[in-house]
């Protein structure tokens, strides 16, 4: 690999950058960096006057855009997802001497960041502060439940029956009236309260159907989830059940054994109180 010259101790890419590495196919081999000021700065996420401060940019992140443009000038016929995985690949193949400026650059944007949100709060009223918690607290269980969804996407879970109406807006929905989503829903609301019983039983009958293909699909996904170890994915009425059956299975075990009364406790003391006298006589 060719030598990488540092510019400066003080490296910051808000007003310099630099040129791609020359990739020839082989991902340990890359051509070294010059420092370039033709090239348009990268430009990063700036702070609102009147809203908190934003988050730096990290190291890969600034590699990233600083190369795009100029990977996709030299590969205009290149998808830019297979850009982002070369220049991704590039990254990876770096020497820590080589992504020491990206990342300075990042704890040098991060050290100011923390000073700015620090001034920012210190201007906050405590109501203002709460309001700011409660929104991180939305923000993070949306992306939680997002990445649920993912999750659960991701190992096949059914989808979840539809109701008569919903197959009836899915049928129709090409053909209703109005040129906005909100005008095709409300035209379709419409035709759905004006339409017979008869052809309502239709639909209803296939809400039936779809709710029995869910329930089946259901019981085979969660015997899957169980025999993978994914407990936690499975419904708690299904864990209520299996509780219960095993409790119902405990309680029989206990009833088919005879529990011993005071008459039976009594005849046994008898018996080897006999047992102990006779042998007593032969001694």
């Amino acid at each position: 690999m060719a030598p990488y010259n540092l510019v400066t101790a003080t490296v910051s890419l808000l007003a310099k950058s630099f040129t791609v590495f020359s990739y020839t196919g082989n991902p340990a081999r890359c051509a070294s960096v010059f420092c370039s000021a033709n090239v348009n700065p990268i430009k990063y996420l700036t702070t609102q006057a009147s809203g908190p401060p934003k988050m730096p940019l990290n190291g890969y992140l600034r590699y990233v855009i600083q190369q795009k443009p100029i990977m996709t000038s030299q590969n205009p016929e290149i998808k830019s997802v297979d850009i982002i995985r070369k220049i991704a690949q590039q990254w990876r193949v770096l020497s820590p001497e080589q992504k020491q400026p990206f990342q300075k650059a990042f704890l040098l944007e991060m050290e100011r960041y923390k000073l700015d949100l620090k001034k920012y709060k210190s201007q906050l009223t405590p109501a203002q502060l709460q309001e700011q918690a409660m929104e991180k607290q939305m923000r993070l269980k949306k992306r939680k439940a997002t990445r649920k969804k993912r999750e659960l996407n991701s190992l096949g879970k059914p989808k979840r029956p539809r109701t008569a109406f919903n197959i009836f807006m899915s049928e129709h929905f090409q053909e209703a009236r109005g040129a906005t989503l909100q005008a095709k829903m409300k035209s379709l609301m419409e035709d759905w309260k004006n339409l017979s019983g008869h052809y309502k039983q239709v639909y209803t009958q296939l809400s039936e159907d779809d709710k029995i293909r869910y329930k089946n699909e259901m019981k085979s996904w969660e015997e899957h989830m169980l025999e993978i170890g994914r407990d936690d994915l499975i419904r708690t009425r299904s864990k209520k059940k299996k509780t219960a059956k095993t409790s119902k299975v405990k309680s029989q075990t206990k009833k088919a054994k005879p529990k011993a009364t005071k008459a039976t406790t009594v005849n046994k003391l008898k018996a080897s109180s006999k047992i102990a006298q006779s042998s007593t006589k032969k001694t």
